[in-house]
């Protein structure tokens, strides 16, 4: 019994330890002259059925998430995708290999949330998915509407989060990525492990990745 409670302490111990390695990355500023036209990037759009693993370069991966909800009005703090009455419900969860971080709009960052390979958990059951270099997991929190009642609160949760996963879709059709928009996933873990409230529900997904060379 004493060996098996040392056990669970020692695992517990690395387990935070783990959690403590993860530390907040700062973003590059987003190169706003990268990537095709609009109009060029809408005819490349499609969902991609596969994904790599290699790692995305910072400045991607820092261009990727503001094109998804960044800031683009620094003076109101209004993002690129627009939200039901600016409630800004929309949380990025941002899955890599080394643990999940959550995207810090204001301070262009991604900060840790759990450490280890999450990804399982954002493909759910369509394990092909789980390798993509990163899953964004789009989160709203509906207690951030002011008006309505939790059936309407959850339908403009809903179109909020279709915003800015189209967003990822356009921004990664344009610089040569590969996304897919999904429900799928396993949303009791996740809430779980993201320790989020009764009010933040996981709607949506993007795997992200490069294209097989």
């Amino acid at each position: 019994m004493k060996k098996t409670v040392c056990f669970l302490v020692f695992v517990v111990m690395v387990i935070n330890l783990n959690a403590q390695e993860l530390k907040s990355i700062a973003l590059n500023p987003p190169d706003i002259n990268s990537g095709l036209t609009v109009m060029q990037a809408f005819s490349k759009r499609s969902s991609a059925s596969a994904f790599t693993s290699e790692k995305l370069k910072l400045q991607d991966l820092s261009d990727l998430l503001w094109a998804a909800d960044g800031i683009n009005r620094q003076d109101s703090k209004k993002r690129t995708a627009p939200s039901a009455m600016n409630a800004q419900d929309v949380d990025i969860y941002v899955f890599l290999e080394e643990g999940v971080y959550l995207y810090n709009a204001s301070g262009n960052s991604i900060d840790p949330v759990v450490a280890g390979d999450q990804r399982a958990l954002a493909a759910g059951r369509q394990t092909e998915f789980a390798n993509a270099a990163v899953i964004l997991v789009l989160v709203s929190d509906i207690s951030r509407f002011q008006n309505g009642d939790e059936k309407m609160k959850l339908s403009l949760a809903a179109l909020d989060a279709g915003m800015v996963s189209q967003n990822i879709a356009v921004f990664c059709a344009g610089t040569g990525l590969l996304t897919r928009p999904r429900a799928t996933m396993d949303q009791p873990k996740l809430k779980e492990i993201l320790k989020l409230k009764d009010t933040q529900y996981p709607l949506l997904n993007n795997p992200v990745s490069y294209p097989a060379k």
